[in-house]
């Protein structure tokens, strides 16, 4: 679409016999007051024009900041998790007069827990990058490996790595149930 100026004839073609009658009608001083209206209305909505184009520089600017820090997280090593749960997130309307109010506890949405290959158990009000409608509890996802946020679901191959390491019940054993090691701890004392 292209720019109209005020010189284009097509924006005053309608309204011209219409201004035309009011300006007859008006006079001289009444002519000049308008002009300097309409010429404040132009300074100003040039000026919102100037405010606007900056703004929107100013968002594009922190968009590509964002993109990069999103590109810079993706690429750093990160954890790999089991999705345990999704949660629908519904906030309590009950609030005390004073009270702290827990922002997590107030997001309305998905939320999520998973289970990293470090054996912790994690809840994540905000899940991250991956969208809830496509994860499933078992689905196993790349987390950041500071703030536990998912950036990417896996694909199946990677869980028999993982399955490997992970250990899901702890052991019976005790180390005084091993032996073998008495030569050895002998020759340290």
């Amino acid at each position: 679409m292209a720019a109209t100026t005020l010189e284009d004839k097509a924006i005053w073609e309608n309204e011209e016999e219409a201004l035309g009658e009011d300006v007859l009608r008006m006079s001289t001083d009444e002519i000049v007051s308008r002009t300097r209206l309409l010429d404040n209305e132009i300074r100003i909505m040039k000026s919102e024009v100037m405010r606007i184009s900056h703004e929107l520089q100013a968002q594009k600017e922190k968009i590509k900041e964002n993109a990069e820090k999103i590109k810079v997280n993706k690429t750093l090593p990160y954890l790999v998790s089991n999705v345990i749960e999704l949660l629908d997130m519904n906030p309590e309307d009950e609030e005390e007069e004073g009270a702290n109010v827990d922002l997590d506890s107030q997001r309305k949405g998905k939320s999520a827990v998973i289970k990293t290959s470090t054996r912790q158990t994690y809840f994540l009000p905000v899940i991250g990058l991956v969208e809830p409608s496509e994860m499933v509890p078992g689905d196993l996802v790349g987390v950041n490996k500071d703030s536990y946020l998912i950036l990417e679901k896996l694909p199946a191959e990677f869980d028999s790595r993982v399955k490997a390491m992970e250990v899901d019940e702890r052991p019976t054993e005790q180390y005084s149930d091993i032996g073998g090691l008495d030569k050895q701890i002998q020759e340290v004392r």
